[in-house]
């Protein structure tokens, strides 16, 4: 009987296989933290399910890398808009059927509860984040007050940061130049239009710093190596409230867009990469994470969720980049645009960044 039992007990651990390891690929500093907290940790405590963070620059670069060398590591990655259509188009990523979404509280289905243009063929969007640029108060006690006092070095003096890549740079460089947002991207479609783009960055090139990784610009600040630079609302947001640093956002000129999800082509853990995915991206993750960083939610009905920071006392509604107030000169990001001339217009800014 003893015996009986024994081979029982294996046969039944063969049959049930321990839950497979999920791997995410995001971008670091204070917005992974926000993932790890309101949809990593709650995942593995429902499920027993471990989830590996790792970081990368930009997620969307590895991605294609391991999909073309046939060896995929990861099983979710957090990418731009721009990056998650053409990586789709290009056969890197799989489809994600929006059925497999959970519906909103009241029932409404994903597809219509998510923001427009927020589900794609192959990624599902969790946040809204916005580039705007930031100063530190104690340099400019009065503060800049729009996009083009990011240009005016004699107006207000000292080192700019940027990062480095065409994307969000030319658009505020028009709207400085007196461009209204709504033909930002009519204008960058002409030739002339890109020169007076460049002609704009060509005021401030040589007092500018080019970073590459979203938590370098408040580092650049804090260390005083610049007065001035674009960044992410949210790491903006983490410094000035989290670490109490002297620094102010300025919305003028903001180019927002979303950030998805997607799952690359070839992912090891495929089924439990889509378990994770429609979890992560419920109704109540998505409100969770604006309590760690100031980045809206991609549902509607996770707005009415979102209340105080998790220091219990600031009111995230003004930080975010959907608020009303934020949204008098801003920019949605064309991924139209993007999808069909990044490459053209990223040679033409390294070019133009490498010549004297």
């Amino acid at each position: 009987m003893k015996k009986l039992l024994a081979v029982s007990t294996a046969l039944t651990a063969i049959a049930a296989p321990a839950l497979a390891d999920v791997t995410v690929m995001s971008w670091g500093g204070s917005y992974a933290t926000s993932q790890v907290e309101a949809y990593i940790k709650p995942y593995t405590a429902e499920t027993g399910v471990k989830v590996n963070m790792v970081d990368a620059d930009n997620p969307a670069t590895p991605v294609k890398a391991m999909v073309e060398a046939n060896n995929v590591t990861v099983d979710i990655a957090d990418v731009e808009y721009a990056d998650a259509i053409r990586l789709c188009d290009e056969g890197m990523l799989e489809e994600i059927d929006p059925a497999m979404l959970p519906p909103a509280p009241d029932g409404t289905p994903a597809t219509e509860d998510f923001l427009p243009g927020a589900l794609t063929d192959c990624a599902v969007s969790t946040i809204v984040f916005s580039t705007v640029f930031a100063y530190d108060t104690s340099k400019f006690p009065e503060g800049p007050k729009s996009i083009a006092d990011f240009f005016d070095l004699e107006k207000f003096p000292g080192k700019r940061a940027m990062r480095k890549g065409a994307k969000a740079n030319l658009e505020m460089a028009l709207m400085a130049d007196g461009v209204p947002a709504a033909d930002v991207y009519a204008t960058l479609e002409t030739p002339e239009g890109v020169d007076r783009a460049f002609a704009t960055l060509d005021k401030i090139k040589k007092d500018t710093i080019w970073w590459e990784a979203g938590a370098q610009p408040p580092q650049l600040l804090a260390d005083g190596e610049v007065a001035m630079t674009t960044a992410y609302n949210g790491r903006i947001f983490a410094a000035a409230v989290t670490e109490g640093k002297p620094f102010a956002v300025v919305w003028d000129g903001q180019v927002y867009e979303y950030d998805l999800f997607v799952i690359p082509k070839g992912a090891p853990n495929l089924e439990e990469a889509k378990k994770f995915l429609a979890f992560a991206t419920d109704t109540q993750r998505l409100a969770d994470q604006a309590k760690w960083i100031s980045y809206g939610p991609a549902r509607k009905s996770s707005g009415a969720l979102v209340g105080l920071f998790m220091d219990g006392k600031t009111e995230m509604g003004p930080h975010m980049p959907t608020s009303a107030e934020n949204l008098t000169n801003a920019l949605p990001s064309s991924y139209e645009f993007w999808v069909d001339r990044d490459s053209e217009l990223n040679e033409r800014f390294n070019a133009w960044l490498a010549a004297n």
